[in-house]
């Protein structure tokens, strides 16, 4: 479905990401791991085709990136960016609705609205329709941007950090609506801070550090204390586990209550 090959990307003498390996199949959820400036962001920019590498390959659904057109593209691939800057006065509707574009030749038609407000359900944003997108909260401006990737329909989906500005309740349903795509037959590429949701949700992860792949694999095996503490110079604490999926906490030194 989705696969990278030596994938590297340099800024003038600065690499800010090298040597990335990576297969993604049908069903498959996988994290991008690490601490700010490892490369995270530039990554998914580059599987998503936003960026050309400076060196290696990416391949979605067996062709090079390059032999899709910007429209051919977007109907394969969905992408739900940190960025959400708007400068028009378009309602959460009309936000939701430009995932239904790509899929568009000449007007909409009464498949494409329905399909936005299924988008807009699932996400849990229908109340949210009639609101200018400017007027939203945080979390909620997230859930109307989650509809318009889901109105979008990507067999893909790349998700770069789909858990900011929300509280637990909601990160949890929306990473579990994305769990369930997967189920479907996406692939789901998530850059997540949260080790936690991390190790719950995704079936493999990708820790990052300084541009460079520190370790690939299932959360059970690669999210250990001892490798946390090289990436995120900081100690980890395993406080218990749901199954085989560990449970962490960073533990800072002499600076804890009751210390």
């Amino acid at each position: 479905m989705l696969e990278a090959k030596e994938l590297g990307y340099r800024v003038g003498e600065r690499w800010l990401l090298r040597g990335v390996d990576l297969n993604l199949a049908p069903g498959d959820f996988l994290a991008v791991l690490g601490p700010n400036g490892s490369g995270k962001t530039t990554l998914l920019r580059l599987l998503s085709g936003e960026l050309s590498p400076t060196e290696g390959e990416v391949r979605l659904l067996g062709k090079p990136l390059e032999a899709y057109g910007a429209q051919g593209l977007a109907q394969k691939r969905a992408v739900l960016s940190q960025g959400r800057e708007m400068s028009f006065p378009f309602t959460a509707y009309e936000v939701a609705f430009l995932g239904r574009l790509p899929h568009i030749a000449g007007r909409e038609g009464p498949e494409d609205h329905a399909r936005t407000w299924q988008a807009l359900e699932k996400a849990r944003a229908a109340p949210l329709a009639e609101r200018f997108f400017l007027s939203l909260s945080g979390g909620e401006a997230m859930r109307v941007e989650v509809a318009r990737l889901l109105a979008q329909e990507g067999e893909v989906l790349f998700l770069d950090e789909p858990t900011n500005h929300l509280d637990p309740r909601y990160a949890l349903e929306l990473l579990g609506l994305f769990r369930a795509m997967a189920h479907e037959g996406r692939g789901v590429v998530a850059v997540l801070h949260d080790l936690n949701l991390a190790a719950l949700f995704a079936d493999r992860v990708l820790v990052l550090k300084g541009g460079k792949p520190v370790a690939q694999g299932g959360p059970e095996t690669v999210l250990e204390p001892s490798l946390l503490e090289e990436v995120y110079e900081v100690p980890f604490r395993k406080v218990g586990s749901l199954g085989r999926i560990p449970l962490l906490l960073p533990v800072p030194q002499g600076v804890l209550r009751g210390t």
